[in-house]
């Protein structure tokens, strides 16, 4: 499990990186700030991601979008590495570096475009989609942090939300969200439109299936996945595809203790101490 979650906090192949340079150059996120925590938890991080796609594949466009120009139907794992990259380079990366990557992301999402089943003509770069996925990516990430890790305050999600803004306006995001208030006034918004699909069932089996750990610990990722249900906000918590998948009875007291042995592990050189070598502050991940 040790190397498994190392795995999952390094780059993904091809895409090495070194965030300790260049010597003192500032990231997206201020060092030492709610961000580096909550990122710098792998569990709680796995469970957040999985929450903000439930939440992102809930919505008819970003559905569309995801599903049939992302890499989810036939390699997860690697557009879960590749996802974890970039939200890592947005957090911890040198500024330029993280602008740069930024930019590439923005020009591919430009040829994404096309027609929802119900006929609803849509453009990943649309900004009131990228407000939604950017806000659902906040969202779970620092909820599940605040529910499986280490409990946050009002003013630490806030806060969290608001070390995210510079990034999310970066990729088009041009009402990214500032507060935990705001989160919650976009999502009342929004629930009108959020519906279920087959995709949504999908993506979970997928999320169940997929090679993530070895075979002999796949129940600890299924645990995981039924985590990011239980956190999921309504009216997407209670739609039929997610309905009854989850936490059972005890596990939520298991989760909290994966999430929290994960702290105390030697994770190794991650991304989150890279970075505070380079910016001389501590890594610490509580």
């Amino acid at each position: 499990m040790l190397n498994t979650l190392r795995e999952l906090m390094q780059p993904p192949p091809g895409m090495a990186f070194d965030f300790s340079q260049p010597v003192g150059e500032p990231a997206l996120t201020p060092a030492g700030g709610v961000s580096w925590r909550v990122f710098a938890n792998p569990v709680s991080l796995f469970i957040g991601g999985v929450t903000a796609v439930l939440l992102e594949l809930a919505e008819p466009s970003v559905r569309s979008g995801v599903w049939e120009h992302g890499s989810f139907r036939y390699d997860p794992v690697m557009r879960l590495r590749r996802t974890g990259f970039a939200a890592m380079m947005t957090v911890y990366g040198p500024r330029s570096a993280a602008e740069q990557l930024i930019a590439r992301v923005v020009r591919m999402h430009d040829r994404v475009q096309g027609t929802t089943p119900e006929g609803l003509a849509y453009r990943a770069n649309d900004p009131r989609l990228l407000d939604w996925v950017h806000a659902t990516a906040a969202f779970g990430f620092v909820e599940a942090y605040h529910r499986y890790a280490v409990p946050l305050s009002q003013a630490e999600k806030d806060a969290a939300f608001a070390e995210g803004e510079p990034a999310a306006r970066l990729y088009g995001a041009t009402g990214a969200l500032g507060s935990w208030a705001a989160w919650e006034a976009l999502l009342a918004r929004t629930a009108p439109r959020l519906g279920g699909s087959h995709i949504l069932a999908d993506f979970l089996r997928l999320m169940d299936e997929a090679p993530i750990v070895p075979t002999p610990i796949r129940p600890l990722q299924r645990l995981l996945v039924r985590a990011a249900v239980e956190i999921t906000p309504e009216p997407v918590r209670s739609l039929p595809q997610l309905r009854g998948r989850g936490l059972r009875l005890g596990e939520a007291g298991m989760v909290r203790v994966l999430a929290g042995t994960t702290m105390l592990l030697p994770l190794g050189d991650t991304p989150s101490v890279q970075a505070a070598r380079r910016l001389a502050v501590s890594s610490d991940k509580g």
